[in-house]
């Protein structure tokens, strides 16, 4: 294995990326190849491996066992979770989500890519494109990850045919275009004989775009949020008993979006009360500024009365508190979301009582039609939904910020998580109707 120095490691940018597609596309194997090949993978990794795939009778290392690391996978040989694994090379460093192609754990594959800056969207080249491919892809525009790679695997099952991966191209890349991903990389691929996964392929010489490494080293990335509206969702409120500092009092959390510095007029939601940063301190120092993903702890000028899901804003840039959320949501459960539930809204820190007041429209993934109010939404299934909580909320649109636009719905009577949803993220709904639903006591 190829070492990197650590002034080539400081160097490098960071991409964050997931993997998808159905059920035996070869998700796995590409991973495990990826690894393999750009030398990536420890020794006693790779004989692990290797030990694994001669019980099995195997011939060559099943590199699909790199990710595949729990036991019921193994004995299913499929993903049921999603494998999180870190890696580098001299030009980029990478954190990769293996994420599963059952129906069932689609809502694993909302988990990889929710922070995902590409997708690679594996697609069998006998198959072509499915309905979990659509829904694959749909949920990646959903989730606005601004980069997406179709990765035609099997190429060596259908005799390198570059007509088989132009047709499966043009269709997934009209589809991807009406979801509005911005944009598609396809690369013919095979996994498992390592065709264009490192290595440019010998056997595809009609093929003269990158392989997949080279355009995962390549592509812009710009996720950079501290140009975004500065949010601090407060997680902890820190009273130190010390004789040192009697009357330090600090909000603790981690930025979601944008910088905070000393001196700076702060607005604390949804409270609406106003104050200025009087200090910032990062691992037990102070420091004058701090920006997005950095967990800080605020200290504020003015005794304000503020608590765990609470959210610090610049008094300039503050979000509009609501109590009326509509968003698009990924049903993950396996009991259905129906008109009147009553459910418990995460935001960020903060969980408010909720009732679903209307689902506008269920998406129909086959040919993007709406089918309008379907009354329930089962798992799996995009919709729209309309929410009214029992506290206002201050919430950005998904489209400014993936961190505070995002939420989810939480079953109140045993905690499951039932929902994923995109603050004002739409695929062209139909005007919403008035409901007239009966709050039966949730009169909010």
């Amino acid at each position: 294995m190829s070492t990197i120095t650590t002034e080539e490691l400081s160097a490098t940018t960071l991409l964050r990326f997931a993997t998808a597609g159905s059920v035996d596309d070869g998700k796995s194997t590409l991973v495990g190849r990826l690894l393999h090949d750009s030398k990536s993978v420890l020794t006693d990794q790779l004989e692990a491996v290797e030990r694994v795939s001669a019980s099995r009778g195997q011939e060559a290392p099943d590199l699909a066992l790199l990710t595949d690391g729990l036991r019921a996978e193994r004995e299913q040989g499929i993903t049921i979770d999603v494998a999180y694994r870190y890696f580098a090379t001299p030009r980029r460093r990478f954190i990769l989500a293996d994420t599963p192609g059952h129906v069932q754990y689609t809502r694993n594959m909302v988990t990889g890519a929710s922070t995902a800056e590409l997708t690679v969207i594996l697609v069998d080249a006998r198959n072509g494109v499915v309905e979990q491919t659509r829904r694959h892809a749909a949920i990646a525009a959903l989730l606005r990850v601004p980069h997406a790679v179709l990765a035609v695997n099997k190429m060596d099952l259908v005799g390198y045919d570059e007509k088989v991966f132009a047709a499966i191209a043009k269709e997934f890349t009209a589809y991807a275009t009406e979801l509005g991903v911005p944009e598609v990389t396809a690369i013919p691929i095979s996994a498992l004989v390592g065709d264009n996964v490192v290595e440019p392929s010998a056997n595809m010489d009609w093929y003269g775009g990158p392989t997949v490494l080279e355009h995962l080293e390549t592509v812009p990335v710009a996720h950079d949020l501290s140009h975004c509206h500065a949010r601090l969702p407060v997680q902890y409120v820190i009273r130190p008993q010390s004789a040192d500092h009697p009357d330090y009092r600090g909000y603790a959390g981690q930025i979601a979006a944008g910088s905070f510095h000393v001196g700076e007029a702060v607005t604390v939601l949804p409270s609406g009360r106003a104050s200025k940063i009087a200090g910032i301190d990062l691992l037990g120092e102070p420091v004058e500024v701090a920006w997005t993903t950095q967990s800080v702890t605020l200290l504020l000028e003015d005794d304000i009365d503020i608590s765990r899901g609470d959210l610090i804003v610049p008094s300039k840039d503050a979000p509009a508190t609501t109590q009326d959320i509509e968003a698009t949501v990924c049903h993950v459960a396996d009991a259905p979301l129906t008109v009147g539930h009553r459910v418990l809204l995460k935001h960020g820190t903060r969980t408010v009582k909720a009732i679903v007041k209307d689902i506008p429209s269920r998406l129909t993934l086959d040919d993007l039609s709406l089918h309008p109010h379907p009354g329930q939404l089962v798992a799996n299934d995009i919709g729209r939904v309309k929410i009214r909580t029992a506290e206002p909320l201050p919430v950005d649109s998904y489209a400014d910020s993936r961190r505070t636009g995002s939420f989810i719905l939480i079953d109140p009577n045993d905690g499951t998580t039932l929902t994923a949803g995109m603050v004002g993220e739409s695929f062209a709904a139909p005007d919403p109707v008035k409901d007239g639903i009966d709050d039966d006591g949730w009169d909010f």
